[in-house]
C-alpha cells in the first residue's frame, strides 16, 4: 500500500508560515535543496491546498528562468511530470502540467489513488490539508529551521487529537536544520 507523507519545512517551534504570512526562513541551501529533490522522487503524486497550489506555480515555467542553477532546473523537470491533485473551495480550475482539482474528500483522493496502480508516496502539502487528513498520514517529514516565529500556522493541527509517533529517522545538516521522520503508530 502507497504510504502517504506529510512533510514542510517548520520553525523550532512549530510553524510553516509566520504571524506575517512568510515562509522566507525556510529558504533551502544546496545541501537542503538536493534532499528535497531526493524525497521528490519518491513522490507518486502530490496532495496540494489552495495556497500551496499557487506558491508551487512558480515550477510550472522554471525551466525557462536562465537564472535557475541545475538542481533547480531538475526540481522543475520533477515537478512538472509529478501528478498533482489541488484541493480548494474558491478554484474552479486549475494550471499546469498533469495538475487536477480534487473531485472528492482528502480521504476518498487517498482510497482512490491507493485502489489504483501506481508507485511512490502519495504526498500532502500543506497544513491546512494535512490537519484534514490527519487520520490517512502514515509519515510525518519535518525541516526543522532553527528559528522561532511566536505564532502563525502550525505544522501539525491544533486539535484535542492524540498521535503515537516512531522516530524514523533523523538528520542533521551543515546549516544546523534538522531533518526529523515521524512514523504514525495506529
Amino acid at each position: 500500500m502507497r504510504t502517504v507523507t506529510y512533510s514542510m519545512g517548520m520553525s523550532a517551534d512549530g510553524y510553516v508560515v509566520g504571524p506575517d504570512g512568510r515562509f522566507d526562513w525556510a529558504a533551502p541551501d544546496a545541501e537542503i535543496f538536493a534532499f528535497h529533490l531526493e524525497e521528490i522522487r519518491q513522490v507518486g503524486v502530490h496532495l496540494l491546498g489552495r495556497r500551496l497550489y499557487e506558491v508551487m506555480l512558480y515550477w510550472e515555467t522554471a525551466e525557462e528562468d536562465q537564472e535557475l542553477d541545475d538542481a533547480e532546473r531538475e526540481w522543475a523537470r520533477l515537478w512538472k511530470a509529478l501528478p498533482k491533485v489541488v484541493f480548494s473551495r474558491t478554484l474552479t480550475a486549475v494550471e499546469g502540467s498533469n495538475t487536477r482539482l480534487a473531485t472528492g474528500t482528502v480521504a476518498e483522493e487517498v482510497a482512490r489513488l491507493r485502489a489504483e496502480p501506481g508507485e511512490g508516496d502519495i504526498a500532502i502539502g500543506g497544513a491546512a490539508l494535512a490537519a484534514s487528513a490527519e487520520d490517512l498520514i502514515d509519515e510525518y517529514r519535518a525541516v526543522v529551521y532553527p528559528v522561532l516565529l511566536g505564532g502563525g500556522t502550525p505544522y501539525f493541527p491544533q486539535h484535542e487529537r492524540f498521535v503515537r509517533l516512531e522516530l524514523a529517522e533523523v538528520r542533521t545538516f551543515g546549516s544546523k536544520v534538522v531533518h526529523h521522520r515521524y512514523r504514525a503508530l495506529r
